[in-house]
């Protein structure tokens, strides 16, 4: 198990008060990750600083704001490269099929390119694979931390992270095509309304039918908190 992804896919899910309050627990186990370089494990425990001190209500507007109101920050990797295209959904059906052969469950209604899903799975394989499955999502990766560097967002840390402990660098034409995207703006809630009634890539039956949000990331949040908690406990 690699203690710091599990760690990375709280970090990347809605944050909630079980999150703030497993900040110690989380502080401790990236100190004793020696799998991190010291720059890595300077700038997760800076993202679990803010988010531990922040105010709760500031930190979900923040979010929703990031990943769920700015489409060119999407956690949910294959939109970045299939968008709502039929290949995002075989995509999925892919990564769905590696998930189960892995042991892995999922909830009905949660997509399996979600990154926190993503990062959950890997944080149970060994670093050396998890490290080659990030190599394969490395240009979106670094895409979403220039992103969030444009923005000033302590989110990029979790990117940079990411882009560390993946095993390759990035694709330099695959980057390139993301670099070009334009960003769409937040604020502009036309363009908003337009994207939220293009038709949903379904999985599974109505798994696209509220596959986002915080109701649902708080559902899995709230349990993977407890997972790391308990893995605190154990070492203790």
């Amino acid at each position: 198990m690699t203690p710091s992804l599990k760690i990375l896919s709280l970090l990347l899910s809605y944050p909630g008060p079980d999150l703030q309050r497993a900040a110690s627990e989380m502080v401790q186990l990236v100190r004793d990750d020696a799998s991190l370089s010291a720059t890595a494990r300077a700038a997760l425990l800076e993202l679990i600083d803010d988010i531990a001190k922040g105010d709760l209500t500031d930190l979900q507007e923040r979010y929703v704001f990031l990943f769920d109101r700015t489409r060119t920050l999407s956690l949910h990797l294959f939109e970045h490269v299939h968008g709502e295209s039929r290949d995002r959904g075989q995509a999925m059906v892919d990564l769905m099929a590696t998930y189960e052969a892995a042991g892995l469950q999922i909830d009905a209604r949660e997509l399996p390119d979600y990154l926190p899903l993503f990062l959950e799975f890997l944080s149970q394989r060994s670093e050396a694979e998890a490290g080659e499955f990030l190599g394969q999502t490395a240009h979106i990766l670094t895409a979403l931390k220039e992103r969030l560097e444009k923005r000033g967002s302590v989110y990029r840390n979790a990117f940079a992270v990411l882009e560390e402990m993946a095993l390759t660098a990035p694709d330099r034409a695959l980057l390139d095509e993301l670099r070009q995207m334009p960003e769409d703006d937040p604020q502009d809630l036309q363009a908003l309304d337009a994207i939220w009634q293009e038709e949903a890539v379904t999985f599974g039956g109505n798994a696209g039918e509220g596959a986002c949000g915080p109701d649902r990331l708080q559902r899995r949040m709230r349990a993977s908190s407890r997972d790391v908690s308990t893995h605190a406990g154990h070492r203790a």
